[in-house]
C-alpha cells in the first residue's frame, strides 16, 4: 500500500476531512516552531547581551504562550488523528459488510471465513496506528519541512544548501528500509490469517476430534502456527529497531554537520550568534518529521496490510452481473399469482448444477423440491434468492424477478438456524425490521413458534451464541418459526424453507407441516426443500429434480 492510498479517499469520506483539519493544523504547529526559535533566540540573545530582565520578560512571556499553544495543537492533531481513526473504520466496515451481503453467501463461502473476520475487526483496528501516528507526521513532513527549509535559507545560505543535499539521503534509508518491513510485515501477517483460520478450525471441529482421539494433533499444529507467528513479529521488530537507528543516525549526523558549520562561523565572526542559534534550533525541527514518518511506519503496517486486502475486497468484480444488476434493480411488486421458472439454469463456477429447468409453484399449494444429494437443490434455492446469478426466466405473478433484483415478497429459513445471542423471541422478530417482539408483535411471535412446531419453546429463553440452549431440532423450528414471522409480519407472498425438518422428529415435523399448510391456505407460494417422506406426502406439488450427466 502506498503512503496515503486514493482509495482510502475513495472509500472513506473522513479521511478527506481529516486530512484537511491536518493540514491546518500542521501548518499551525509549523508556524509555533518557527516563532518558538524565534522566540527563544531573542530571549537568549538578550540574556547574552546582559540587558535587565523587564527587557526579556515580554519575550519570555510571549515564548510561555508559544509553548502553551505547541501543546494544544499537539494534542488538537491526536484528536483529530483519533477521531478521523473511528470514523475510517465505521465507513470502511459499513462498505465490506455492505458488499459482503449485496455477494451473498455464495461469494463469502468461496473465501475463508476465518480471514475475512480477521480484516474485519483486528485487522481495520490496526488503522489506528496509521491514522494516531503515521499520517500525522507525513503530513508535518509534506507541510513543515519545505516551510522550515525556506526559513533556514532565509536566514543562513549555506546551512539551507546543507539541509537540501543531507535530507535526501533519509527518505532514500526510509524506501529501502520500507521494502523489507513490507516484506516481513505481509509474512506476519499471513502468518496471522493462518492462525486464525487454524485456530477457527480446531475449535469448531473440537468435539469430533475428542472423540476421535485425535485433538492433541491439532494442539501441535496450533502451537506450531503461533511459534511461526511469534517467529515473524520479533523478525518485524528487529527490522523496526535496526530501521529507527538507522534514521535516528542519519539525522543525528545531519544536525552535527549544520552544527559544527555553525560554530565554526561563529569563532570566526562569520556569522551572528542570534542567526547562528535560530538556524540550530529549526535544523532539527526539519529532519523531526522525517524520522519520525519512518519510525511510525512500522507502527502502522499492520493496518496498511489489512487496509490492502480489505480495498481488494471491495475492488473485487468477480461478480459483476448481480452487483450492476443490484444497482438498477426494481423491486417486485406483491401479487398473487405463481412463481414460475422457464428454462432457469445455474452454474456453479464452470459446473452446469441445474439445466433448463421449467417448473411452477402455485399460490395455495405446498411444493416440495426433492432429489438426490448434490442434484442443485440449494443452488436453485440461491438463484431463487437472488444470490446466484442464473440464465432463463424467473416470474412472479408475471412479472420478471431479475437476479439482483430486492425480495421483499420473499421469506427464508436455511438449513443452518443461523441463531443470534438473545432471547427466542428477539430471534424470530429478526425477520422483521420494525418488530417490537416484547410489545404488541408477542402474540405473532407466539403464533409463529406454533405454526412452526415448536410451541413448547418460551419466546423468553435466552441463548447464547448460536443459538446454545436448545437442541439441534429446536433451533430448526426457530428458525422456520422466523421466516414464518417474516412472511406473516410483512405479508410476503413466498415463502422458501431448505431442509426444515431433517432434525425433527414424526411429532414434531407433523405440527410444522400444519403450519405450513395454514400459510399455503392464506394464498402463499410455500415451497419446502426436503427428502423427508412424510413432507412429500403433505405436499400438493412434487418437483424431482434430475441429477445432470456430465460428459
Amino acid at each position: 500500500m502506498r503512503p496515503l492510498d486514493p482509495r482510502l479517499l475513495r472509500y472513506a469520506h473522513a479521511a478527506r476531512r481529516f486530512l484537511l483539519v491536518g493540514a491546518l493544523l500542521g501548518l499551525a504547529q509549523t508556524l509555533v516552531v518557527v516563532a518558538f526559535a524565534w522566540l527563544l533566540t531573542r530571549a537568549i540573545t538578550f540574556t547574552v547581551a546582559g540587558e535587565p530582565l523587564r527587557t526579556i520578560a515580554p519575550t519570555l512571556a510571549a515564548l510561555a504562550g508559544v509553548v502553551v499553544l505547541r501543546s494544544v495543537l499537539i494534542w488538537l492533531l491526536e484528536v483529530a488523528a483519533n477521531r478521523g481513526a473511528a470514523q475510517v473504520k465505521s465507513q470502511l466496515r459499513a462498505k465490506v459488510l455492505a458488499q459482503l451481503a449485496e455477494r451473498g453467501p455464495d461469494w463469502v463461502a468461496s473465501r475463508q471465513s476465518a480471514r475475512l473476520s480477521t480484516v474485519v475487526t483486528t485487522g481495520l483496528d490496526a488503522l489506528d496506528n496509521y491514522f494516531a501516528r503515521y499520517l500525522p507526521q507525513l503530513l508535518l513532513t509534506m507541510i513543515a519541512t519545505p516551510i522550515l527549509i525556506i526559513v533556514i535559507l532565509s536566514q543562513d545560505l549555506i546551512s539551507g544548501l546543507i539541509v537540501i543535499v543531507v535530507i535526501p539521503l533519509i527518505p532514500l534509508f526510509m524506501i529501502l528500509i520500507g521494502r523489507v518491513t513490507q516484506s516481513v510485515q505481509q509474512e506476519q501477517w499471513q502468518a496471522l490469517q493462518r492462525l486464525s483460520t487454524g485456530f477457527l478450525d480446531v475449535v469448531g471441529g473440537l468435539g469430533t476430534l475428542k472423540i476421535y482421539g485425535r485433538e492433541r494433533r491439532q494442539f501441535d499444529r496450533i502451537r506450531s502456527i503461533t511459534e511461526e507467528y511469534r517467529t515473524r513479529t520479533m523478525k518485524v521488530l528487529r527490522v523496526s529497531f535496526l530501521s529507527g537507528f538507522v534514521l535516528e543516525l542519519a539525522a543525528s549526523l545531519s544536525v552535527a554537520i549544520i552544527a559544527v558549520s555553525i560554530g565554526l562561523r561563529l569563532i570566526d565572526g562569520a556569522l551572528l550568534l542570534g542567526v547562528g542559534l535560530f538556524v540550530l534550533l529549526l535544523a532539527p525541527e526539519v529532519f523531526l518529521p522525517v524520522r519520525q514518518v519512518g519510525a511510525q511506519f512500522h507502527a502502522a503496517s499492520d493496518g496498511l496490510a489489512a487496509a490492502e486486502e480489505l480495498f481488494a475486497i471491495l475492488d473485487d468484480e468477480t461478480t459483476p452481473e448481480i452487483s450492476r444488476a443490484d444497482a438498477v434493480a426494481h423491486t417486485v411488486q406483491l401479487g398473487s399469482g405463481a412463481l414460475v421458472l422457464n428454462g432457469v439454469s445455474v452454474r456453479r463456477g464452470d459446473t452446469l448444477v441445474i439445466d433448463h429447468l421449467h417448473a411452477e409453484f402455485a399460490p395455495g399449494q405446498l411444493s416440495v423440491l426433492r432429489g438426490v444429494s448434490g442434484v442443485g437443490k440449494s443452488t436453485l434455492v440461491a438463484a431463487l434468492l437472488g444470490f446466484v446469478p442464473f440464465t432463463g426466466n424467473l416470474t412472479l405473478d408475471g412479472v420478471t424477478v431479475s437476479a439482483g433484483s430486492t425480495r421483499g415478497w420473499l421469506a427464508w429459513a436455511g438449513q443452518r438456524p443461523g441463531l443470534f445471542r438473545g432471547t427466542v423471541a428477539e430471534n424470530v422478530a429478526l425477520g422483521a425490521v420494525s418488530a417490537d417482539p416484547t410489545g404488541s408483535d408477542q402474540s405473532l411471535v407466539v403464533q409463529s413458534l406454533c405454526w412452526a412446531g415448536a410451541a413448547e419453546v418460551s419466546p423468553a429463553t435466552v441463548l447464547g451464541v448460536n443459538g446454545e440452549g436448545l437442541s439441534g431440532g429446536q433451533a430448526q423450528r426457530v428458525a422456520a418459526a422466523r421466516a414464518i414471522y417474516r412472511a406473516l409480519a410483512t405479508d410476503c407472498h413466498v415463502l422458501i424453507l431448505d431442509e426444515p425438518s431433517s432434525a425433527l422428529d414424526s411429532d414434531a415435523e407433523a405440527g410444522l407441516l400444519v403450519g405450513l399448510r395454514h400459510l399455503a391456505d392464506q394464498g402463499r407460494v410455500v415451497i419446502v426443500v426436503s427428502h423427508r417422506a412424510a413432507v412429500a406426502a403433505a405436499a400438493d406439488n412434487v418437483i424431482e429434480l434430475q441429477e445432470l450427466t456430465h460428459v
